[in-house]
C-alpha cells in the first residue's frame, strides 16, 4: 500500500460492527492504516471481525489512542469530516479536493471521523487543518460511519492504480472488415424489401444506416450475434414465403 495514503482515524467509535465495516471500506480502496480514539467498548472488539468481511489486516494493525491529539501527533495534514457547523472557521474541502491535496502533500495525512451518534466534537475539529464535507440533503444529512469512510477512501483511490475488475471483460471494437460484413448483411436483407426506395434517396439511406451501425463500436462477439439474428430472420422469412 502507498506510504502517502491517508490515515483513517475513528474518534470515539461506539460499535465494533461499525469499526469492522469502516475497515472493510478502507481495504476496498487500498487503505490499511486505522487509528481508534477511545473506542467505547474497548479494543479489540469481537464484533468488528465479522463485519470487516476479511479486512483483517486493517483490524490487526489498528492502533488505539486516548485522545485525538495523540492520534494525529505525527500528521502534518489533518482533515475533519463533518456536515454541521462547529463554530470554527477553516477551509472546507470535498473528498475529491482533499484527495488531490493528500496525494500531492509532503508528510502524513489523517482524516477524522466522529462517533456514530454525535460526530466529531468542536475540540476535535479544532485540531484539523480543514473541514471535509459533502453536499447532502439538508433535511437528512446523517451518514453512517462506513458510508463516510468509503466516500473519502474512494476519492483517494482515484489517484492510485487500483484494478478495475470489469475492464478485462471489455472487448476491443471489431475489425473494419467485420463491420463491413454486418452492414452488407443488413443491406442484402433490406434491398429486396424496398427499404432503399425511392431510388433518389437510396444513397442517403445507406449512409444513415451505416452511421447507425458504426456508432456503437461493436466487438466481434456482438457483430457475430447480430449476424446470427439477421440470418435467423432471413430463414424465417423464407419459410413463411413457402406457405403464402
Amino acid at each position: 500500500m502507498a506510504t502517502d495514503a491517508p490515515i483513517i482515524v475513528l474518534v470515539r467509535p461506539q460499535l465494533g460492527e461499525n469499526i469492522g465495516k469502516a475497515a472493510r471500506a478502507m481495504l476496498n480502496f487500498g487503505l490499511v492504516e486505522l487509528r481508534l480514539v477511545a473506542p467505547r467498548d474497548g479494543w479489540p472488539n469481537p464484533d468488528a471481525g465479522p463485519a470487516a468481511s476479511g479486512a483483517d489486516i486493517v483490524l490487526d494493525q489498528a492502533k488505539v489512542f486516548d485522545t485525538t491529539a495523540e492520534a494525529v501527533a505525527d500528521c502534518a495534514h489533518v482533515y475533519a469530516t463533518t456536515v454541521r457547523k462547529r463554530g470554527v472557521t477553516k477551509p472546507v474541502f470535498t473528498p475529491e479536493t482533499a484527495a488531490r491535496e493528500i496525494a500531492a502533500a509532503d508528510g502524513r495525512s489523517a482524516i477524522l471521523f466522529g462517533a456514530e451518534r454525535s460526530g466529531l466534537e468542536t475540540e476535535d475539529v479544532a485540531l484539523a487543518r480543514a473541514i471535509l464535507t459533502v453536499p447532502v440533503n439538508p433535511h437528512f444529512s446523517s451518514l453512517n460511519l462506513a458510508q463516510a469512510v468509503i466516500l473519502c477512501a474512494y476519492e483517494w483511490s482515484r489517484h492510485r492504480d487500483l484494478a478495475m475488475p470489469t475492464v478485462e471483460e471489455i472487448l476491443p471494437p471489431a475489425p473494419q472488415a467485420d463491420l463491413e460484413g454486418l452492414i452488407a448483411h443488413f443491406e442484402k436483407l433490406l434491398e429486396p424489401r424496398g427499404y432503399f426506395l425511392p431510388e433518389a434517396r437510396a444513397a442517403a439511406t445507406r449512409r444513415t444506416l451505416r452511421t447507425v451501425l458504426t456508432k456503437p463500436a461493436w466487438n466481434h462477439l456482438e457483430i457475430r450475434t447480430l449476424r446470427g439474428v439477421l440470418s435467423t430472420l432471413d430463414r424465417g422469412s423464407d419459410r413463411r414465403d413457402q406457405f403464402e
